[in-house]
């Protein structure tokens, strides 16, 4: 057999901004971000397929929608704490009915999820070099990658994985 590969992507849409930087960036702003994930290994004779772009999809969501429509703030970023502030002070800190995109939350070198906040602390800039480290870390163990690009804006990057 032939090794191959399944391709699928996902829409992020999120706001960050990068401490430290002189430009536009160094504002909170938001991007559409697509990130592309390809499944290497052998075509399943009975399906047809790697591995379905659905499965993969359904797999990667479970983590990466904790980046959809949330901040994205680096941990020591004076904005973190002004923002759970405001969000206790709403009285949605812990979650309310109409959030509907709740990832499952994970901690690890890279990153911490919030869930309930619609917020991820990250410990580097999250330029697209950074966060797609970040995703491989998450899915690294679930799917057999091969390669991750995000694009963000006028942005991109991506990883080739041995």
């Amino acid at each position: 057999m032939t090794e191959t590969v399944s391709i699928t992507r996902l829409n992020i849409q999120y706001a960050h901004r990068f401490l430290g930087y002189e430009g536009e960036a160094q504002y909170l702003h938001g991007h559409t971000g697509i990130l592309t994930i390809e499944v290497k290994g052998e075509v399943n004779d009975s399906n047809g397929f790697v591995y379905p772009c659905n499965s993969i999809k359904r797999i990667a969501w479970d983590y990466l929608k904790n980046f959809d429509h949330a901040f994205i703030l680096q941990e020591n970023d004076p904005l973190l704490p002004e923002i759970l502030k405001v969000y206790e002070g709403q009285g949605i800190r812990n979650g309310a009915p109409t959030n509907t995109m709740l990832g499952l939350p994970f901690e690890n070198e890279l990153g911490k999820a919030y869930p309930e906040c619609r917020l991820v602390v990250v410990k580097k800039v999250a330029t697209c070099e950074n966060l797609i480290e970040l995703f491989y870390s998450l899915l690294k163990d679930k799917l057999n990658i091969s390669k991750m690009t995000f694009v963000s804006g006028d942005n991109a990057a991506s990883f080739t994985y041995q």
